[in-house]
């Protein structure tokens, strides 16, 4: 496995670690990300600062500071499916790839590939023709420079 698509699903445990404890806690911050990113790592026997938790900072860093216009595209596009229904791994891996889409250098094709492959190793069968679908149309939006 390379280091970006490590980096990739270390990114997504920690956001779909942080969604359980928003859903337990009242009083949670959701860019409060860095312990809970320690201790994935800690299990995964991943070493801080090496290039996989150096990726996996940077994506959720991106995120996290843009989170309200990469939910806001998600939302845009997912017109049969209301946003806060999204199973929270495919919501979570979709952010994940808006947020390089929008901040990052990728060719998108290559992210919407990397987001289809995570889907199919974490969620439903269905998951990943439904990430597709929503990524497509938003890489078709930012290809046209069409803003909102």
């Amino acid at each position: 496995m390379g280091i970006r698509r490590k980096g990739r699903e270390i990114a997504l445990q920690t956001l779909y670690s942080l969604d359980y404890l928003r859903e337990k806690t009242d009083n949670f911050q959701f860019p409060d990300f860095q312990q809970k990113l320690d201790e994935i790592v800690a299990e995964e026997k991943i070493e801080p600062n090496n290039k996989i938790y150096n990726f996996a900072v940077q994506i959720l860093q991106s995120l996290l500071t843009n989170i309200v216009e990469v939910d806001d595209k998600i939302k845009k596009h997912s017109i049969t499916w209301p946003f806060e229904k999204i199973a929270n791994l495919d919501r979570n891996i979709m952010r994940i790839a808006v947020s390089e889409m929008l901040f990052s250098s990728v060719a998108h094709p290559v992210i919407m590939d990397e987001a289809i492959e995570i889907s199919k190793k974490y969620c439903s069968e269905s998951s990943g023709k439904f990430i597709n679908g929503i990524l497509n149309a938003i890489s078709q939006e930012i290809r046209n420079g069409k803003k909102g």
